[in-house]
């Protein structure tokens, strides 16, 4: 979870292990830094833990230096401390200067003094780790039964993906400096990490200056909502076209009630035939009705105002060839194409199909029918996405990661559980589409949307159901707090 509950705000930029590496580097003054983060971990255990047994399992590079300073600092305040090292520093180098002032004992590597401790600092690998962790290492921490504290991140979690590298023991409590990393957010990596605490160890800000990011904590630092103006009216707002399809008419509701919540001066359902129509007339009496007969029509109904600039297409449309055609004329008339549901499907195998959309909202699966399985790297992947089709990729879940074609990319990590049930992608979608038709960029807009859904489910709780979800979108995005 994220440093001080699921929907807190943390810094935005999130660093690579390969970035955070460059800002040490720039910074200057390895041991000072050392000492510093070590402090932190310290004072971290302190508030959280009382006195006991506390054994610090430490590597051959920095993570294992902090580590030493860890145990000089905790045996100083009068806890029973002990280190084990899995391999002696580098000669030379800051983690073989902080070893050399540990006074205190020293264990072998094993399963024994593991088995004793009634704390675990795990110091053993940073966030860099790129090999998975195996052999001695990992026999030892696989047979910790005591709390683990890890420095930076568990051993055997790779911070730039949050994936397993063969093994990572579940921490109570991990311990991160200056910026998270992506690995901090990204599932199973977020979980394995237990409750994160992200230490200000004197790093200056400025650093960043030289580092080109591209990876980012989707939050309100990201965006800016559309505000109206004075002069403002429907047509300034944008206008939102949802195209309903017949068997499922109730996705494309929802959807529609989003987007009008989210601010769009108009909201306009596009049924092919005249039951849908005369259900949506009824049900959702705020929204315009576009009907004709057919598909063909239909869209060259559509197409015939120019004011219908905005369109989403998906939430209740079957995948099929008459759904391909109705995306393939849309996007050839440079409408601003939010794709879903269906019309992603319909495109099983051929993304080519969609580029040009501005937006595409992907769960796993029907990400993996049109790219191949995310894998390990969804932020690779994400991105990779989002230029094949040359617009936003939205890969929604626990862990939603939001891409742009330039390379920017945002992981969203405030959605509850909750939000796992029908109808809330069809909300997701109708928000992103009232944003992007009020003038914000794809990707700003999808980021926007995405963090709004998961702060809107957290503040109704457990029992959301997706008609709950639009009324409380309209609280927060008249709320003074954004």
């Amino acid at each position: 979870m994220p440093p001080t509950g699921p929907h807190s705000a943390i810094p935005h930029e999130l660093l690579t292990p390969a970035e955070m590496a460059q800002a040490d580097r720039l910074a200057g003054n390895g041991p000072v830094l050392m000492e510093a983060a070590g402090r932190a971990v310290a004072r971290a255990i302190q508030q959280r833990f009382r006195p006991c047994r506390v054994l610090v399992l430490a590597g051959p590079g920095n993570n294992g230096g902090d580590g030493y300073v860890v145990a000089r600092l905790l045996e100083r305040a009068g806890w029973d401390v002990a280190v084990a090292a899995l391999a002696p520093p580098r000669s030379g180098s800051d983690a073989a200067l902080t070893a050399s002032r540990w006074k205190g004992p020293m264990r072998e590597f094993g399963l024994e003094a593991a088995g004793r401790a009634g704390l675990v600092v795990d110091a053993v690998f940073g966030a860099g780790l790129t090999r998975p962790l195996d052999g001695l290492a990992a026999e030892v921490l696989r047979a910790v039964r005591a709390p683990i504290v890890a420095v930076d991140v568990p051993s055997g979690l790779d911070g730039a993906t949050g994936a397993v590298r063969g093994f990572a023991a579940q921490a109570a409590l991990t311990v991160t400096f200056f910026r998270c990393k992506p690995g901090h957010l990204l599932l199973p990596g977020r979980d394995l990490c237990g409750e994160l605490v992200l230490a200000d160890i004197g790093l200056p800000a400025t650093v960043l200056d030289a580092i080109r990011l591209r990876t980012f904590a989707n939050g309100p630092a990201l965006w800016t909502l559309p505000r109206p103006g004075a002069a403002s009216h429907k047509h300034s707002r944008g206008h939102v076209t949802i195209l309903s399809g017949r068997e499922m008419t109730g996705a494309a509701l929802l959807a529609a009630r989003a987007a009008r919540r989210a601010g769009a001066g108009l909201v306009t359902l596009a049924c092919a035939d005249a039951a849908s129509a005369a259900l949506h007339r009824l049900a959702e009496p705020g929204a315009l009705v576009l009907e004709a007969e057919g598909a063909a029509a239909l869209i060259t109904a559509l197409l015939a105002d120019p004011r219908r600039e905005t369109v989403l297409a998906g939430p209740g449309l079957p995948p099929d060839a008459t759904t391909r055609d109705m995306v393939a004329r849309l996007l050839a008339a440079n409408r601003q194409l939010v794709a879903d549901a269906g019309a992603l499907t319909a495109f099983e195998g051929a993304p080519e199909g969609l580029r040009g959309a501005a937006l595409i909202t992907p769960h796993s699966a029907e990400f993996a029918r049109l790219f191949g399985p995310a894998g390990e790297d969804r932020l690779a992947s994400t991105r990779a996405a989002a230029a094949r089709i040359q617009g936003a990729v939205l890969l929604k879940g626990s862990d939603t990661v939001i891409a742009s074609p330039d390379g920017r990319a945002a992981i969203n990590h405030n959605a509850p559980p909750w939000l796992a049930t029908g109808g809330t992608g069809d909300i997701l979608a109708g928000l992103a589409a009232a944003l992007l038709a009020q003038g914000m960029p794809a990707f700003e807009a999808a980021c926007a949307a995405a963090w709004l859904h998961g702060e809107a489910a957290h503040r109704i709780g457990r029992c959301l159901l997706a008609e709950d979800l639009p009324a409380m979108l309209g609280t927060l995005i008249a709320s003074a707090e954004l």
